[in-house]
């Protein structure tokens, strides 16, 4: 929506709005989104996901990612599924090109999908839901 927005058939914009359980994630909290191997977003072209705050800013942080997709050296499992750690310490290791990090307080998280697929398009397809690790 808005001025110069992208036609649906061009661009998608899923927002991640609460976790797993229905609460609004925070920073003070680590999660991961899990993409099964055959649940990844649908796109014809590339997609993403962003970090905001809770007033829709980027917000600077050590490594100076705010964004995470396809088009990044990420790291899939053996069953070619995709976990992506959002939180605000590194996890480290193998897991590092996997992480989005996270600001305190609320978060704000939004994909970018880019010529989306039919499943996209018609509501066959959303993100999975965002897990709190640790509970």
């Amino acid at each position: 929506a808005g001025l110069g927005a992208n036609l649906a058939a061009d661009a998608v914009y899923p927002m991640i709005r609460t976790d797993a359980a229905g609460e609004v994630p925070v920073g003070e909290h680590d999660y991961v989104l899990r993409f099964s191997a055959d649940d990844l977003p649908p796109a014809g072209a590339f997609w993403s996901l962003t970090m905001y705050d809770g007033e829709g800013y980027t917000v600077p942080n050590a490594i100076d990612r705010y964004a995470l997709g396809d088009r990044d050296p990420l790291r899939y499992g053996d069953d070619d599924s995709l976990e992506i750690i959002v939180s605000r310490e590194d996890p480290g290791g193998d897991w590092a090109p996997n992480w989005l990090p996270a600001p305190d307080g609320p978060l704000g998280l939004t994909m970018r999908i880019y010529d989306p697929q039919a499943p996209a398009l018609d509501g066959g397809w959303s993100p999975p839901p965002l897990r709190r690790l640790g509970s």
